[in-house]
């Protein structure tokens, strides 16, 4: 017999708020780990007052958000009831009503999975302020789905549901530039996740979470998170690529700390990973990873730690490999390149690549490509009197894009 999951929802907010064990959180509460235990289980008891207080401030989110169920009420399925009370709670609609109880066919699965599957094709050609309604809109329908499906159905569409939330936390931290949105979307998707029973998935999650703090240079809220992420690919069957994106990853966030040389050693890991290859095959929603972009990584890690002639050997490798479609990669790459060139006292070739950067975000607009030229031309400052810095100005600071960065 499988062993029960207990409350899926609870387990994940913890995770996400960086406890890595019940008597982590009971520290924390002031309570007995064996109290965390009780509500960890699969029917948890409603915590009394002062203990409820301490669980949502530790945890970030309310009781039924969290997998518990009021005294006295009677949910048919309390893990379905949570999920839709989180998801109401984020995009402010009242939650559906739960005494009526209309069974979905089987089908419905593959109808939402399908939807899931043409969102992410279209996050690479279709603008983030567009598509990221219809995500989270989406992960609405997904919440409601969740309280008419069961067995199979619900955990497919459970995964599907996580992988919307997944694409909107993605948009809403590298388009749209909002940590704090981002991470309450990734708890979502982590507990969606948590209902499908699906690990991979949730290593994936896990590992966009390590993004945020180290965006913010905390290492270890980060390596933290990194850990439990790995711990979830170890549950399933990872295959290569994704093994070495993990490492990927931990890179970029070892390499935002300041800490190239340990970020080179995880790249250079990464490619042996996907040089051995692995009988296990990706999974379909692993598109944002390649060995090229791998190599992106290698050359802004490689930019950092100072390594001028490496890294632009990288990124003009990358430049010319990567596949006219992936226009948001490409405006990383030339801000690095541009990045580069700067470092070498080149501010002519540096301003010719953060121009050709500033066309393309024209065309597809990508804050993290904005980032990069945005810190390119402070680096430039030692050059601003130079024709070819106030040319670039001249494009910075032009109209349409001053009000396309204003307006996102």
């Amino acid at each position: 017999m499988p062993r029960p999951a207990g409350n899926t929802r609870l387990k994940a907010a913890m995770l996400a708020a960086g406890f890595g064990s019940q008597q982590a959180l009971a520290d924390a509460l002031g309570v007995g780990v064996r109290q965390v235990r009780r509500w960890a289980s699969e029917d948890p008891p409603w915590p009394q007052p002062d203990q409820a207080q301490a669980l949502t401030r530790e945890l970030g989110q309310d009781l039924e958000s969290l997998g518990f169920t009021p005294p006295n009420t009677v949910h048919p399925d309390r893990g379905r009831r949570s999920v839709l009370a989180a998801t109401a709670a984020v995009v402010g609609l009242a939650a559906v009503p739960t005494q009526t109880v209309t069974v979905q066919p089987a089908t419905v699965a593959a109808d939402f999975q399908a939807v899931t599957r043409s969102h992410r094709r279209l996050y690479w050609s279709v603008a983030p302020a567009t598509l990221h309604p219809a995500a989270q809109a989406h992960g609405s329908l997904g919440c409601a789905l969740l309280t008419e499906t069961a067995g199979q159905t619900r955990r497919t569409v459970a995964s599907a549901l996580a992988e919307s939330y997944l694409l909107a936390g993605r948009i809403e931290f590298f388009d749209m530039r909002d940590a704090d949105r981002a991470g309450s979307t990734l708890l979502l998707a982590l507990q969606a996740a948590g209902e499908a029973d699906d690990p991979l998935l949730g290593a994936a999650i896990l590992a966009h979470t390590a993004f945020i703090p180290a965006w913010e240079g905390d290492r270890d809220r980060a390596v933290e998170r990194m850990v439990a992420a790995r711990t979830y690919a170890r549950r399933g069957t990872a295959s290569a690529e994704l093994l070495a994106w993990l490492d990927a990853v931990e890179a970029e966030c070892e390499t935002r700390c300041g800490n190239t040389r340990t970020a080179l050693h995880l790249i250079g890991h990464a490619e042996d990973i996907l040089s051995a290859g692995s009988e296990h095959q990706s999974p379909d929603w692993l598109d944002w990873f390649s060995p090229v972009r791998l190599a992106a990584f290698k050359g802004n890690t490689q930019l950092k730690a100072g390594h001028l002639p490496q890294a632009r050997e990288t990124l003009l490798g990358v430049l010319d490999t990567l596949d006219p479609s992936e226009e948001k990669q490409t405006t990383v790459i030339l801000g690095d390149l541009a990045a580069v060139e700067a470092a070498a006292g080149h501010p002519g070739e540096a301003c010719r690549y953060a121009v050709r950067a500033l066309d393309q975000l024209e065309r597809t607009w990508y804050a993290m490509g904005m980032d990069r030229v945005r810190e390119v031309r402070r680096t430039l400052a030692p050059h601003q009197h130079e024709k070819c810095v106030h040319d670039l100005d001249e494009r910075l600071y032009g109209w349409s894009t001053t009000v396309s960065a204003l307006s996102r």
